[in-house]
């Protein structure tokens, strides 16, 4: 049966649905067969993310409506044939899907991955709960803002009513350059304030953006970070990747200079 995890936040535009994707690029790379699930019925965008919008179908809303085959709306990714995407729709019927819906459905297909990661609306209104009813863990994603971080801690204290196997926390958009000038929590520092589990950290890194919907190049940080992450989830490693090394010593001065001047 597949490890079911939700990736949530109490925050949007921390880059839930950027850690999602490449999250699961990242357990296919290690050999797991995954599905990456779009259970944001209001704001969904997973597809572009993954970069399979112009191949969809079918959705989720089309299955559970019985329009399709679950099966028939699973989208193959075009470069890890063992990742598939279940995309979501926007229909002003969705508020009739609740989360015992959604998870007998997912329970048909769970035998047949190794993980199925939902990623969840921000915010705790029912699309949250739709989202976290159908799964046995959970990864909050926060940035170092206040903000994020005040609104992951109230996400926290609902996720614990819900008796999940783990609850885990990724740090996003982390900058080396500014924790050593004190200018940002450092990850260690919101581990301690959240008082959960630190799964991974992820830096502010431009490929990101510009590789949206492929595998990250395997020069670039967020490429080590992500596959940190993945073998931290997988194999239970306790490994952090590294945000500080490149901005010390006199290189590194020369490199903190450069990031705050753009």
């Amino acid at each position: 049966m597949a490890r079911k995890i939700v990736v949530t936040s109490g925050k949007g535009g921390v880059g839930k649905t950027t850690v999602s994707a490449n999250l699961s690029i990242a357990l296919a790379s290690l050999g797991q067969k995954v599905c990456v699930v779009d259970v944001d019925f209001g704001l969904n965008n997973l597809d572009v993310v993954m970069g399979v919008e112009g191949r969809v179908v079918y959705d989720i809303l089309d299955v559970l409506e019985g329009r399709c085959r679950i099966k028939q709306a699973l989208i193959q990714d075009k470069y890890k044939k063992n990742l598939f995407i279940l995309t979501s729709g926007n229909i002003d019927s969705f508020t009739k899907i609740n989360g015992q819906t959604i998870k007998l459905l997912i329970e048909n297909i769970s035998p047949l991955f190794d993980y199925i990661i939902f990623d969840c609306p921000a915010g705790v209104d029912n699309g949250f709960h739709r989202a976290v009813a159908c799964a046995d863990e959970a990864i909050i994603v926060t940035t170092s803002q206040l903000t994020s971080l005040r609104d992951a801690d109230k996400v926290i204290s609902i996720l614990n009513s819900y008796k999940l196997q783990n609850i885990y926390l990724v740090v996003n958009k982390v900058r080396g350059d500014l924790i050593i000038l004190e200018k940002m929590f450092s990850p260690l520092d919101i581990q301690e304030l959240l008082k959960i589990k630190l799964l991974g950290v992820l830096p502010d890194d431009d490929s990101v953006f510009l590789y949206s919907g492929y595998e990250l190049p395997k020069k670039t940080g967020s490429y080590k970070a992500y596959k940190i992450l993945a073998n931290n989830l997988h194999k239970g490693n306790k490994k952090i990747y590294d945000v500080y090394s490149k901005y010390t010593g006199f290189f590194g001065s020369i490199r903190r200079g450069i990031r705050r001047s753009l």
